[in-house]
C-alpha cells in the first residue's frame, strides 16, 4: 500500500506471529470526507486446519456431503456472503480426499492456507493472471479436481462448467442468500439452464454463528410470544451466556457454521432446464428433504449451541 495516497482506496496484508499463532491480516483502506476509513479482516491459518465434522454440519448433511464430494465430475458450489467461512469449508472438503493418487490444482484469491501435496496458485490480474485464464491453464496439467476461488463472471463459469463435463470435479464459490438463488445466479450471468442442470451437483450455502460461552452458559425461559413467532410443533430448553472474564463478558467463545445443503435432484434439474424460480426450487428442496439455514440454526439453538438472536441475524425466515 502506498502510505502516501489517501484519495483512492487501496487493499494490503500483513503477515505477522502472535502466541506461536500466525495471523495473516487483510487491510481495506476507503476515502471519506473525513479522512481515510480502515477495516482489517484477521485470518488465523491455524482455524482453517479443521475438517468438515468440526464445522457444525448436521449429521445427514455431513453423510451426504461426503458422498458428493467423491464423485468422479461435477461442480459443488459453496455460497454466503464474505466472511461467512466459505474457504475453509472448501479447504476442509479438499483435506478429507486429498491424497497423493490424486492431481489437485486451485487457483484462488489469496491462497489462505496452503495444503500439504496440494497444487495451488494466487491470481495476479495484472500480470494478465485472472480466475478464467488460470482455470483455463489448469486444463492442460491434466487435474483430478479443481477449486475455482470465486466464479466472478460468464467466462469462468462456463470453463469450470466445461471441465466438470469433461471428467473433472470442481469446487468454487458463489455470493447468493441461499442455495436455490446459486441456480438462477448462474442463468443470470448467461449460462444455458441445461449446461447448469448436467453440471451442478451440488450447492452448500453457509453462514456463521457465534457459540455459547461454556464457561457462564444459562438456561432462560423466552418470552411467550417468542414460541409463536418461531412456528415450532415443540418446546425445548433456551440458552444463553451471561458473560463472564473468559468470553471477555459477550457470553460467547468461537463460531461454528449452519448449513444448508441442495443436493441436484432430477426434479431439481428438470426445474433449472425450464427456469423455475428460486423460491420455487428452494421449497422444492425441501420437500425432498432439505435443511434451511435456519432449521439448521434452530437445531443448534435446540442443542445449547448458539442462541435464537444468533440463528436471526443470519437468516432470512423471520
Amino acid at each position: 500500500m502506498d502510505i502516501a495516497e489517501t484519495r483512492n482506496p487501496q487493499y494490503g496484508r500483513i503477515q505477522l506471529k502472535m502466541e506461536s499463532k500466525s495471523l495473516d491480516l487483510r487491510v481495506s483502506s476507503f476515502p471519506t470526507v473525513h479522512g481515510e476509513n480502515i477495516v482489517l479482516r484477521i485470518l488465523d491459518k491455524s482455524s482453517l486446519l479443521l475438517g468438515l465434522k468440526d464445522l457444525g454440519f448436521l449429521e445427514s448433511d455431513l453423510k451426504e456431503f461426503n458422498k458428493v464430494i467423491l464423485r468422479p465430475n461435477g461442480i459443488i458450489l459453496v455460497t454466503g456472503p464474505t466472511g461467512s467461512g466459505k474457504t475453509t469449508t472448501l479447504y476442509a472438503a479438499l483435506s478429507t480426499i486429498n491424497s497423493p493418487e490424486l492431481n489437485i490444482i486451485t487457483i484462488e484469491d489469496p491462497v489462505e492456507y496452503e495444503i500439504p501435496l496440494v497444487r495451488q496458485t494466487q491470481i495476479n490480474p495484472k500480470a494478465g493472471l485472472t480466475f478464467a485464464n488460470g482455470l483455463r491453464s489448469i486444463l492442460r496439467q491434466d487435474p483430478d479436481i479443481i477449486m475455482v476461488g470465486e466464479i466472478r463472471d460468464k467466462e469462468t463459469a462456463e470453463i469450470a462448467i466445461q471441465a466438470s463435463l469433461t471428467g473433472h470435479l470442481v469446487f468454487s464459490t458463489l455470493h447468493t442468500n441461499d442455495a436455490a438463488s446459486a441456480l438462477t445466479r448462474l442463468i443470470d450471468m448467461g449460462i444455458e439452464p441445461f449446461l447448469i442442470a448436467s453440471s451442478v451437483i451440488a450447492i452448500l450455502a453457509q453462514r456463521l454463528v457465534r457459540v455459547i460461552c461454556p464457561s457462564c452458559k444459562e438456561k432462560y425461559t423466552p418470552a411467550e410470544e417468542v414460541w409463536g413467532d418461531l412456528k415450532l410443533t415443540e418446546r425445548f430448553d433456551f440458552y444463553r451466556g451471561k458473560g463472564c472474564m473468559k468470553c471477555k463478558n459477550t457470553g460467547f467463545s468461537g463460531r461454528i457454521g449452519i448449513y444448508e445443503l441442495l443436493l441436484m435432484s432430477e426434479e431439481i434439474k428438470n426445474m433449472v432446464t425450464a427456469k423455475i424460480s428460486a423460491n420455487e426450487i428452494k421449497n422444492k428442496a425441501i420437500n425432498l428433504g432439505m435443511y434451511t439455514l435456519y432449521d439448521n440454526g434452530i437445531q443448534k439453538v435446540k442443542n445449547g449451541i448458539t442462541t435464537l438472536e444468533e440463528v436471526l441475524r443470519v437468516t432470512e425466515e423471520i
